[in-house]
């Protein structure tokens, strides 16, 4: 699934948010922190920023994430004026602090305009998404970041936490992907779920990336799979087996389950509790295999490494079959149960 498809299916600018945070090439992880202070002053209606303000909340949000994980590849060459190397140099002023240092403050203004800010509504191939969400204004000191109203509606919406929960598993997901030994692991082999606490979990180490939900809810548009209705704040959310996980109990009871694992990603997506709880262990309707194909497709469309968990799926997981897509994969499942 292209970009351009992704966001036919809500077209809006939602989407094109949700294109720019889940889709977009990672070399780097600026693209999450400024996405983060953007949704944070989008929700509290600010429709123009000094530039200063926003680099603070951008850095400071970078370098608490820099404790953690690298944030690039480890084979990634920082030269001394790299912004990633001022962090980790000012980082444990920065995090004792609870701000900025001076010195790094001064590095993000400096590097935002031409870096991060040029890139952020940019895909792979230097496609644009259709919407912008900010522009840049005035210059030196008086420089001023203006959100647009497209933006400012939807920071400020009833889907914007999980706009926010979204871009934080998806910074989560990339930087796992950067660690020594745990990066490896995921892009060779993608990532399992940990049921205990329904997070995803990379399969050597078994070290907790981030959880399901907020993993693949905006590839679902923020929707629930079975009745396609918005999962909102609040909603009671359940992760949904598309293809009842009873059926490989079923079938080893009289023999042994020839098909693919059905606990795994590609059949697992986030639903209404109270949908779940109708659904029970029914087969999916065609309605249902149109979603989770879609949503499947529109993974494999983003980098690394849940792209990787569903390639490693769909080459592999029938027997004797190749199959080039989701539809006709999960054609050949139903067919097969």
């Amino acid at each position: 699934m292209s970009g351009r498809e992704f966001y036919a299916q809500d077209a809006s600018a939602r989407a094109s948010w949700r294109l720019a945070v889940l889709m977009g090439a990672n070399s780097r992880t600026y693209k999450f922190a400024l996405g983060q202070a953007l949704l944070e002053f989008g929700r509290h209606g600010r429709g123009e920023v000094p530039l200063t303000e926003l680099a603070a909340s951008y850095s400071l949000g970078l370098v608490r994430h820099l404790a953690r994980d690298p944030q690039a590849p480890q084979a990634a060459e920082l030269g001394e004026k790299d912004f990633l190397t001022v962090a980790a140099q000012e980082s444990a002023a920065t995090v004792d602090a609870g701000h900025p240092t001076d010195r790094l403050l001064a590095a993000a203004v400096r590097s935002m305009p031409t870096m991060v800010m040029q890139k952020f509504h940019n895909l792979r191939g230097e496609t644009a998404v259709p919407h912008t969400f900010y522009e840049l204004a005035g210059a030196g000191r008086q420089r001023v970041v203006r959100l647009t109203p497209d933006f400012l509606r939807l920071a400020q919406s009833e889907e914007a936490t999980n706009l926010v929960a979204e871009l934080g598993a998806r910074w989560n997901i990339v930087e796992s992907s950067f660690a020594a030994g745990v990066g490896r692991s995921l892009v060779e082999d993608g990532v399992t779920l940990d049921w205990g606490t329904l997070r995803l979990t990379d399969k050597r180490r078994r070290r907790s990336v981030t959880g399901i939900v907020e993993a693949t809810i905006g590839f679902q548009h923020g929707r629930c799979l079975i009745c396609g209705d918005a999962l909102l704040q609040g909603d009671a959310i359940a992760v949904d087996h598309v293809f009842p996980f009873s059926l490989m109990h079923r079938f080893g009871s009289v023999g042994s389950w020839q098909g693919p694992d059905l606990d795994a990603l590609w059949n697992l997506a986030p639903a209404h509790a109270a949908c779940n709880g109708v659904k029970s262990d029914r087969l999916p309707t065609q309605a249902e295999l149109a979603r989770l194909a879609a949503r499947n497709e529109a993974i494999m469309h983003s980098p690394h490494p849940l792209r990787r968990t569903l390639q490693l799926s769909l080459q592999g997981a029938l027997l004797g079959r190749n199959v080039s897509s989701w539809t006709e994969f999960l054609l050949a499942v139903g067919t097969a149960v």
